[in-house]
């Protein structure tokens, strides 16, 4: 065997090293880029096209995201040569190849078993009872659907709602934290680290047509739960998740100059950097496809602009309110992306203390300096932009226009919820919350009535446990058991008259609520946690 030249020989393992180098990079490159712009899985409106359009224009099932859910049983390569080498020509015909090719959900709203429907249970067994029917065992769904995949189980919301949600979540865990249901928080808190890690945000839900934006960030408060006796060790425990999601929130902030908007950031006319809600995408809603195509073909607006600010809305989770109007009153005239909201940048803020105590707990003094820093200029910039001393509130604000709007609602009592008012702010959000939106069966999320369920005369679950844990933070204890008694005798009625818990109350008349793009839903997963809560804090109330 001839024998090498040691010169090169020397070369080749410098040329061999060099490779290696290379590919190291660029895998470290590789690696920067799935993190900063994760592969998104397509939703059934892009896998499926024209099918997809048709089946919802064509309003084929009464719900849309019944179709957006739906299973298909082959490739959608397949299907689609399928339906364009024989298009179906009549409504009938369509349903049957739809039929044929996918596995459709059951009715949206599935009656709950006559075990759990029993009246004569108090409501606090009756939520006991519910948790196991609203649990669902880790998930590993079939290719091409929508649903997405969870490593541990999970509580879905009930009805329509057949995945886990994030900003209900929290709420629904108040509840399951209470029930002894502690494993089952546990395993969902890691569920939404997972789908950070994967995604690089936790999505609106587990569906692929979620994944284009968030929802109010309350995962910093999931992790809070974990171990509430020591929070600094559950945010370190949780804190490359918490900083990738403050990373998602905060992306394209370098370089803006003021007056401009990327994604969620919008740099104000001082240079300070606020938030706002935004999708990435700007077309309809694949679970709400047939509603938003028919406003964008009423309205004269562009119709992108038009899917992005609905879209952004969704993503608030206030889907649809005045709030988000620019005429107060119409849908067609929604904002979102031009607006500042009071809530998000609460939520922000207490995710950039909860980060700055997980940093301080792993002895990370540089990571605790930019987080303490952030959560102060924020601080200060919401006192400056978003507080109404005129009238004692926190308010939107208009980067667009450079002005607050004057539209009062819930979302001033997030401030106190994360502790970021002053005292005297306090004082005066709480007498603005008495006068305003205090009803005869809890809070209303605002004083408008405009059809829209988001608006006046419904009261929803979280905004009573925002209001009523920010009031007590600041002393306003009488108002936070005012809300919380209220809104428990609310629940409670209805539940015995119906044997249901409901996503949303009329919190004017206490009954069932009404309003938005869907009938109202049993089950339901944040009233139960926001009541079970409650009953445990304010426990000599008639329930």
């Amino acid at each position: 065997m001839p024998k090498l030249d040691l010169r090169r020989r020397d070369s080749v393992i410098r040329i061999r090293a060099a490779l290696l180098g290379v590919l190291a990079s660029l895998a470290l490159v590789g690696a920067s880029v799935a993190r900063e712009s994760p592969v998104r899985p397509p939703t059934p409106a892009e896998l499926f096209g024209e099918l997809y359009t048709r089946v919802q224009t064509e309003h084929l099932f009464p719900d849309s995201k019944t179709f957006a859910d739906a299973v298909p049983r082959g490739s959608p390569e397949a299907i689609l040569a399928a339906y364009r080498t024989q298009p179906p020509r009549t409504k009938a015909e369509l349903a049957a190849f739809v039929r044929a090719h996918f596995a459709v959900p059951t009715a949206a709203n599935t009656p709950l078993p006559a075990a759990i429907r029993n009246r004569g249970a108090s409501l606090p067994e009756h939520i006991a009872a519910l948790w196991p029917f609203l649990t669902r065992a880790p998930t590993f769904p079939a290719a091409n659907g929508s649903l997405l995949p969870l490593n541990r189980q999970y509580v879905v919301p009930g009805g329509r709602f057949r995945e886990m949600y994030y900003w209900d979540s929290y709420f629904t865990m108040l509840g399951l934290v209470r029930d002894g249901q502690r494993q089952v928080v546990l395993d969902m808190t890691r569920n939404f680290a997972d789908l950070v890690g994967r995604y690089g945000h936790v999505p609106n839900g587990t569906r692929t047509y979620y994944l284009s934006r968030s929802q109010p960030p309350f995962f910093f408060m999931m992790v809070g739960l974990t171990d509430e006796k020591n929070l600094a060790a559950a945010y370190a425990k949780y804190l490359p998740a918490l900083r990738t999601e403050h990373a998602f929130w905060m992306h394209g902030e370098q370089g803006l100059k003021p007056g401009q908007a990327v994604e969620h950031v919008v740099a104000l006319p001082d240079g300070a950097i606020l938030n706002r809600y935004w999708d990435a995408s700007d077309t309809p809603r694949d679970e709400s496809y047939r509603e938003d195509a028919e406003l964008a073909a009423a309205s004269a607006r562009p119709a992108a602009e038009l899917y992005r600010d609905i879209r952004s809305a969704a993503e608030s989770g206030w889907d649809f309110s005045s709030r988000w109007f620019a005429d107060g009153r119409s849908l067609a005239t929604i904002e979102t992306t031009a607006i500042i909201p009071v809530d998000l940048n609460s939520l922000l803020f207490g995710l950039e203390r909860a980060i700055a105590a997980g940093c301080g707990e792993v002895r990370d003094p540089s990571c605790v300096n930019e987080f303490e820093g952030r959560a102060a200029q924020r601080r200060k910039s919401m006192q400056r932009y978003l507080w109404d001393a005129a009238y004692g509130r926190f308010l939107d604000y208009h980067w667009q226009r450079r002005q607050q709007l004057d539209r009062p609602t819930v979302a001033m009592t997030y401030p106190l919820f994360v502790g970021l008012a002053e005292p005297e702010q306090a004082r005066a959000v709480a007498t603005v919350v008495s006068t305003l939106l205090l009803a005869p069966g809890g809070l209303l999320t605002t004083p408008e009535r405009t059809g829209q369920q988001w608006d006046a005369p419904n009261g929803w679950a979280p905004h009573q446990w925002i209001a009523v844990v920010g009031l007590n933070n600041y002393g306003e204890t009488e108002l936070a058991r005012k809300i919380a008694t209220r809104w428990l005798e609310t629940v409670s009625r209805t539940y015995h008259e119906t044997g249901k818990l409901l996503e949303k109350y009329d919190v004017q008349e206490a009954r069932p609520g009404g309003g938005g793009e869907y009938p109202l839903q049993d089950g339901f997963g944040w009233t139960n946690g926001v009541t079970r809560a409650f009953i445990e804090m304010y426990a000599g109330s008639s329930h």
